[in-house]
């Protein structure tokens, strides 16, 4: 990220009382054009981002959808920069292919393992009724994905799937919603 002078909206001093925590010490605006951030509502969580967490992992500069802040600590004091990004939308765009790229990536290669792990055990009609009524059971009052429930019982993907059919077709479970591309599942 290219720090420029010229994008530099705002300053504020967070500072840090033991009794009360973060508090806003000053703030100054440098252009009057640009709506500054309510400082006394995000305080504390600049203070937070810029100053929790382990030695060493720290962020130097966060960025937001229409600004970023830089941070330079003094003692438990925090100095932020308020800056506007210039030219980082295209940047972002590109990151953001390169980012679904890897996640596509990622997801074919764990489709693949899970296709190439096929269950060597016979799966009889015992097997398969235990299996249900276990599934029942650890679905009540609970919610579970399919790749969870797959993973409990060793069964591969088309399996699991043939399973959670069935159940929801005797209405024994139903379909609460949607993680990612997980379904998730509760008893009925």
């Amino acid at each position: 990220m290219n720090f420029n002078e010229n994008e530099m909206f705002g300053a504020a001093l967070i500072g840090f009382d033991m009794i009360d925590g973060p508090f806003l010490k000053w703030k100054k605006q440098f252009d009057k054009h640009i709506d500054f951030v309510k400082l006394d509502d995000f305080a504390m969580n600049f203070y937070l981002s810029f100053r929790g967490g382990n030695a060493g992992k720290k962020p130097k500069a966060i960025l937001y959808d229409e600004f970023y802040v830089v941070a330079f600590p003094r003692d438990l004091e925090l100095c932020c920069l308020f800056m506007k990004p210039q030219g980082i939308q295209s940047n972002i765009n590109r990151l953001n292919k390169i980012a679904s790229r890897i996640m596509l990536d990622m997801e074919k290669l764990e489709d693949d393992e899970e296709n190439n792990e096929e269950d060597t055990t016979d799966s009889n009609e015992d097997t398969i009724e235990e299996t249900k009524r276990l599934i029942i059971n650890l679905l009540n009052d609970t919610e579970m994905s399919t790749p969870e429930l797959r993973r409990y019982f060793k069964l591969s993907n088309s399996e699991i799937w043939k399973v959670m059919s069935e159940l929801e077709d005797g209405q024994k479970i139903k379909r609460t919603r949607k993680r990612g591309r997980a379904q998730l599942w509760t008893a009925m």
